[in-house]
């Protein structure tokens, strides 16, 4: 199971450091601290209470806080400002709280021996695999900076997709959720109301009846179908983070008309840019 575990190291000058990483057991970090060319002094497992655990809140970083975080770092390295340094400046920079400690940590780690992307890669919560790899290659290749450049670059055209996807379905998605709340108040206020017209013995058309009988369900078991949405919605959820379900969403997002196509040659241009990327840095 991953855990978290607190290291003090001391390099090859004799420079003593610490830091956190995750992995599976002390094993792993030990082996790769001592890959990293450091003398393990001591590493122990940072213990949390499971309520601890369960109501800690994970840095929330967008891909407008990623971009900016590489345009910045950019702009840094081409000034001719060290790596470590510059991490520590953007740490002491940044907006975001949760983001600045991350920053923090990793320029401890960077300043202790680790390699940046090997650093990335213990927050796979905020830096995906995808930008982790990019540094990577920048790192073999000696060309962190332009990396960076087309990382912010990427990211901003990205976010700028999702902010227009975002106020073309807006509109849609207000008008749905006020039919809805329309539907709502005449199944739970104005049905009731109609039926009292009605004689007791009356046979109602089937339409009528099948109205009358959600209208009664929703006013006497509303409380179901709240339960029943709120899991519906987590299983969604839950089913579109598996590689089947991704993969299923995929396909239709691919299928959906006038956004399907633009998506594809979003998706196949992006994966153009990072490939040639990979290349050029070594990445085969």
């Amino acid at each position: 199971m991953m855990g978290l575990y607190f290291y003090e190291v001391v390099d090859r000058m004799g420079r003593s450091g610490s830091g956190q990483m995750a992995a599976d057991d002390e094993m792993i970090v030990a082996e790769k601290l001592r890959d990293m060319g450091l003398t393990v002094l001591d590493i122990n497992k940072v213990r949390q209470s499971s309520l601890s655990t369960l109501f800690k809140r994970k840095p929330k970083v967008g891909i407008g806080d990623l971009a900016l975080f590489s345009r910045q770092l950019q702009t840094l390295l081409e000034a001719g400002i060290p790596l470590t340094r510059g991490l520590y400046t953007l740490s002491n920079q940044v907006a975001n709280r949760g983001f600045s400690e991350v920053l923090g940590e990793i320029a401890q780690h960077v300043d202790t021996g680790m390699s940046f992307s090997d650093s990335l890669s213990n927050y796979p919560e905020i830096f995906p695999s995808l930008f982790v790899n990019m540094i990577r290659s920048g790192e073999i290749s000696g060309n962190l900076d332009e990396i960076l450049k087309q990382l912010a670059e990427q990211m901003e055209r990205e976010k700028s997709l999702r902010d227009n996807i975002k106020s073309a379905t807006f509109y849609p998605i207000v008008v749905l959720c006020f039919a809805l709340l329309v539907v709502i108040g005449m199944l739970v206020g104005v049905v009731p109301v109609f039926m009292k017209f009605f004689p007791p013995d009356m046979v109602l058309p089937l339409p009528t009846r099948i109205i009358v009988g959600i209208s009664n369900s929703v006013r006497h078991y509303w409380y179901l179908y709240i339960i029943v949405t709120i899991a519906i919605v987590y299983g969604v959820r839950y089913y579109l983070q598996t590689p089947s379900g991704s993969r299923s969403w995929d396909q239709v997002r691919f299928k959906l008309p006038a956004f399907g196509p633009l998506l594809y040659r979003t998706v196949m241009a992006r994966f153009t840019r990072v490939m040639s990327t990979l290349l050029a840095g070594g990445q085969y």
